[in-house]
Formats: structure tokens, C-alpha cells, sequence
């Protein structure tokens, strides 16, 4: 894999690990709801003006033009495969920022995908 094949496939990895860090932030701001028919307006209006919100969907629409640029460069049976760094990458960064649990039965997660993540780029 090239050099700019790899790095466009990592920062769509990473944009899209931003979006969901930023949706979380946003729904932290706002808290636990459930869409009702009587709250459906209020709740949307919440989501729609979150800066956090809007900054977690700028980054999916990013994240996908950028997709689109490594998919006509790699091959979709490599490329899909290295979306699982967004999991390392959310499961620590959701740790440092959010405080969420890290127990050694998910870091051993973490370490089977980063070796398949090896071996699908190696291959």
C-alpha cells in the first residue's frame, strides 16, 4: 500500500472516529432523551443547534468524500478492513476524554485488531 493510499484511508478512519467522540459530547450536553411524538420538535431542535452535533456530522460528510478518494485507490477488501483502527482509536480516546471503562478483556480487543489490521495491510 502506498503512502497516500494509507493516509487517505487513516484520515477517513480518523474523521469518522472524530464524528462519533463529537456525537457523544453532544448527546453528554444535552442527556438521556427518547423521541416521543410531543418531544420530537424540542429534542431535534436540541440536536440540530449542538455545536457538538454539527461538528460530529461535518466530519462523517468529510469523512465520506475522503472515503471515496482511498476506495478508488485500494481495493475495498483492504480498505474496509482498516476501518477497525476507529475502534482502537474511539475506545481510547472514549476512555481519556469520557472517563469510559478499559478493563484487560477490551484491551485484548484492541490488541486482536491491531494484529489483523497488520496483517490485512501486510497482505
Amino acid at each position: 500500500m502506498k503512502l497516500v493510499e494509507f493516509a487517505l484511508i487513516l484520515t477517513g478512519v480518523l474523521l469518522n472516529a472524530c464524528a462519533q467522540l463529537l456525537l457523544k459530547a453532544g448527546t453528554n450536553r444535552i442527556g438521556h432523551f427518547e423521541f416521543h411524538l410531543d418531544n420530537a420538535l424540542p429534542i431535534g431542535w436540541k440536536l440540530a443547534t449542538n455545536p457538538f452535533i454539527f461538528g460530529g456530522l461535518s466530519c462523517y460528510a468529510v469523512s465520506v468524500v475522503v472515503w471515496i478518494m482511498a476506495l478508488s485507490r485500494v481495493q475495498v477488501s483492504i480498505a474496509y478492513p482498516m476501518l477497525s483502527i476507529g475502534y482502537v482509536v474511539n475506545a481510547l480516546a472514549a476512555w481519556w476524554l469520557f472517563g469510559e471503562s478499559l478493563s484487560a478483556m477490551r484491551m485484548g480487543g484492541i490488541a486482536v485488531i491491531i494484529i489483523g489490521v497488520y496483517l490485512v495491510a501486510k497482505s
